[in-house]
């Protein structure tokens, strides 16, 4: 290929300043009272839904290699029964079998891998390297996690009962690699960000979604890419090593912000500020991450919408 030059968290974005006075906390760690809040999925199209925008055949080379039976070990299974049963004449069928095995056991592994080689001239070429070099503001940091679903705090009972929060959320971990999808060889580093059974790939000219064995693919065309900071009200001895505690609060609040003295077990809660980095088109693909590294969002979202657009798919 050519290409040219669970548990329920709270959190919320917030660009107010942050002071150890609590009541100007809008964002918190673990949920005390999480029933009275309903909380909306945020996590998007699914890949089935989202249709390719690659105007290329990679997607189904992808979604056939993904999905093609595994034949090998059906094979060796049966080359053991088959001489378990024949013995003592059996030993020269396990003999017979092993290369047979072995050309299946290849012959799978081919079938499960797309070769894709990319030359990119100097525009693309400039424009990658400098998205694989900045790649490491995620891949470095102490922890990562992808949003799933969001709700707003929206009565006084409910502000007062979650720290203070101005919204919940529901997170799982997160990762971000520079290796492809299981079925995808390559030439080149793969930025990714992997959640769950989901996957994010940076390629050169395209940006692969995965959801188990199903692959979809984005234009960089459609693509909108933001970088930003959020506050958060972690958990005690839960903020990583690499993030910046900015405040703190109360797991209960009164109306003015300060510690609901009716409670003695009313812990302090660090607020602390992470990356947040988001990632949506308009055909539906929705990812928000927080990175623990306050400033890796920007640094990532800023090589991402520097993309030649005249030079992708």
């Amino acid at each position: 290929m050519r290409t040219g030059r669970h548990g329920v968290y709270y959190g919320s974005s917030t660009h107010q300043r942050v002071s150890k006075v609590p009541g100007s906390v809008e964002s918190a760690g673990r949920t005390f009272d999480p029933n009275e809040v309903v909380l909306d999925d945020v996590t998007g199209a699914t890949t089935v839904e989202l249709q390719p925008t690659g105007g290329d055949d990679v997607v189904d080379q992808l979604n056939a290699a993904a999905r093609s039976f595994t034949w090998g070990w059906l094979t060796l299974i049966v080359a053991v029964a088959l001489g378990a049963a024949t013995l003592p004449w059996g030993v020269i069928v396990w003999v017979a079998a092993v290369p047979l095995c072995w050309w299946v056991f290849l012959s799978d592994g081919a079938r499960k891998k797309v070769i894709i080689f990319y030359e990119v001239d100097d525009a693309s070429a400039l424009w990658f390297a400098r998205l694989v070099e900045q790649w490491a503001w995620l891949s470095d940091s102490q922890k990562m996690w992808r949003t799933v679903a969001a709700g707003a705090v929206s009565t006084p009972h409910q502000h007062k009962r979650n720290a203070g929060a101005s919204a919940l959320v529901e997170r799982i971990a997160a990762a971000a690699t520079d290796t492809g999808p299981p079925h995808l060889v390559t030439n080149v580093a793969v930025p990714s960000l992997i959640a769950g059974k989901m996957s994010l790939h940076f390629l050169p000219d395209r940006v692969l979604l995965r959801e188990g064995k199903s692959y979809t693919d984005i234009s960089y065309r459609f693509l909108d890419v933001h970088g930003a900071t959020t506050r958060f009200i972690e958990n005690p001895g839960s903020v990583p090593r690499d993030t910046e505690q900015i405040g703190e609060t109360w797991q209960y609040v009164n109306k003015n912000g300060g510690p609901d003295r009716r409670f003695s077990n009313n812990r302090r809660l660090p607020v602390v500020q992470y990356g947040e980095l988001t990632i949506t088109s308009r055909h539906g693909l929705s990812w928000v991450i927080q990175v623990s590294r306050a400033d890796a969002a920007r640094a990532i979202s800023g090589p991402v919408r520097s993309v030649p657009l005249s030079e992708v798919a």
